[in-house]
């Protein structure tokens, strides 16, 4: 429900996929199948997010490890990449991404892929700077969700 501040505070945006998208036509190779290289850009922005939030700033991707891909994404599935992060470091994040699918036809769930992916929190110059303790990063959250409205 929204409340008068315009506020949702009965949606648990902590639980459920970093991203959710429909593969389209245009995401697809002549052959029709959706390209690999689409699915892998999903599942990127979907750890960037998560990574993002608890760095609190900007992030670039340096390396995807460990790679698999188990079925392939169809034109129309709806695909939910979910976010993990696996271990911080002093300035990276290891987030492990899982991707599911629920095809548009017949409704039916699949896990079409997964990986690693690493990020590295950096300042506004593009420095590597240190990820905040998280603690602090629970605290400014719960800060941010009790602050009066502007």
């Amino acid at each position: 429900m929204t409340g008068p501040d315009g506020l949702a505070d009965d949606i648990d945006l902590d639980h459920g996929p970093e991203l959710r998208t429909v593969a389209m036509p245009a995401d697809t190779n002549p052959n029709g199948d959706v390209f690999g290289g689409w699915v892998l850009g999903q599942m990127d922005l979907a750890g960037a997010i998560a990574a993002g939030r608890r760095a609190r700033g900007r992030i670039v991707t340096v390396g995807i490890e460990a790679m698999s891909f188990h079925q392939p994404v169809n034109v129309g599935d709806e695909m939910s990449c979910f976010a993990t992060i696996v271990r911080v470091g002093h300035s990276s994040l290891r987030v492990r991404i899982d991707a599911y699918v629920r095809r548009w036809l017949t409704g039916q769930i699949a896990k079409v892929t997964e990986g690693t992916f690493t990020y590295v929190a950096i300042d506004h110059q593009g420095k590597k700077r240190p990820v905040p303790p998280a603690d602090d990063v629970a605290a400014a959250q719960q800060s941010a969700r009790t602050a009066e409205p502007p």
